[in-house]
């Protein structure tokens, strides 16, 4: 017989085109149902916010049941429900955020709005096996929407903006170019195919915000469009001289740019904060040679690098729900009704609306579980 006296959480993401909806008790995963609408977004080569938002109305109630089963709870047992109000599609987020409220006015449960990109470093807590994670830390979130360096000296109370992409996330920089190439969406995972045969050296794609003259005002900054636009150029010209375009070859040219400035940015703020460890976050993660390279030259400069599972670095509600169970456990008081949808919500804000008039959470009584 096991006591549990951590909170069961329901949490609850719609920033993209995922729904994700994840139980956890604690740092416990018990369920991390995901709903992507990905293919019905491919005709149209990426992400349209309408079509992500119809189809998190229509995958909600049903993931919802699903995680309940499979966490082997009923609604009336959860403690609290969490979601993600930003930054993400703003009528994406709408869904979520209107579901969470409904469900716990309904079920007279206490919710914590939190913020989309803190959950990404909180979905590596859930990893059973990995022990401990020590503060501070740098974070690389890499996805298809956001490209964000961070140092995290606290997971529920102090998380610091070192930089973000400028323009393109990496992620949305994989769709165009697999696009340049004629390749399926999404285009990471097939810009890693035809990468699989080519030569990352044979031709030197521009590395975005790396020279010295970056380095005052954009040295954790990142920008993806000059490399789109360099491919786009180098494509183009090749066409253009009747010549065939060695697709393998830019395929892995462009995504050693790609992970060349990843990891080297990465780094460099390890050195010069002093912290000896890296966490790799966010859907990009799952791409091969970033995690390789990452492990490689952070093992060089005595960096400990941390990835969480795979399946819980692209968009989920597992991660949104453990940010709130470690929030629950910290003492932070829970959300009002008074907040919305933020597409910007900076990475500083960890919870939204906290309520100060609500009282902070109390251990919960001890339940006894088989």
């Amino acid at each position: 017989m096991v006591l549990m006296d951590a909170p069961l959480v329901l949490g609850i993401e719609t920033s993209c085109d995922e729904t994700g909806i994840g139980i956890v008790r604690g740092r416990r995963l018990l369920s991390n149902t995901i709903a992507s609408s990905m293919d019905e977004h491919a005709r149209y080569g990426g992400v349209v916010p309408e079509v992500a938002a119809r189809a998190h109305l229509e995958a909600l109630q049903p993931s919802i049941d699903a995680a309940l089963a499979e966490a082997g709870v009923t609604l009336d047992e959860i403690d609290a429900v969490a979601v993600t109000s930003g930054p993400g599609l703003a009528g994406a987020l709408m869904v979520g955020v209107g579901a969470a409220k409904g469900l716990a006015v309904a079920l007279d449960k206490p919710l914590y709005a939190v913020n989309h990109l803190v959950g990404h470093i909180a979905a590596d807590i859930l990893d059973a096996d990995a022990g401990e994670l020590e503060y501070p830390t740098v974070a690389l979130l890499v996805s298809g929407g956001h490209t964000s360096l961070l140092l995290v000296r606290d997971l529920t109370g102090d998380v610091e903006l070192l930089g973000e992409t400028m323009d393109d996330a990496a992620g949305e920089a994989f769709d165009k170019v697999a696009r340049l190439l004629k390749l399926p969406y999404p285009g990471g995972p097939e810009i890693d195919r035809a990468a699989a045969s080519g030569d990352p050296t044979a031709i030197r794609f521009p590395r975005g915000l790396s020279r010295a003259s970056d380095m005052a005002s954009h040295r954790y900054d990142f920008s993806f469009s000059g490399l789109k636009t360099a491919v786009a150029r180098w494509v183009e010209q090749h066409e253009a001289a009747g010549q065939p375009v060695p697709v393998a070859d830019v395929a892995a040219s462009f995504r050693e740019a790609v992970v060349d400035v990843l990891v080297t940015k990465a780094l460099d703020a390890c050195e010069r904060y002093g912290v000896p460890r890296l966490l790799l976050g966010g859907g990009v993660i799952a791409n091969k040679r970033l995690r390789d390279v990452a492990l490689e030259r952070a093992a060089a400069a005595g960096v400990a690098v941390r990835i969480p599972p795979l399946r819980l670095c692209t968009d989920n509600g597992a991660m949104i729900a453990a940010l709130a169970a470690e929030l629950i456990a910290s003492g932070r008081r829970p959300s009002t009704l008074a907040f919305g949808a933020d597409s910007t919500l900076p990475v500083t804000e960890i919870q939204v609306a906290e309520d100060p008039d609500a009282t902070a959470p109390a251990p919960l009584p001890a339940r006894a579980a088989s």
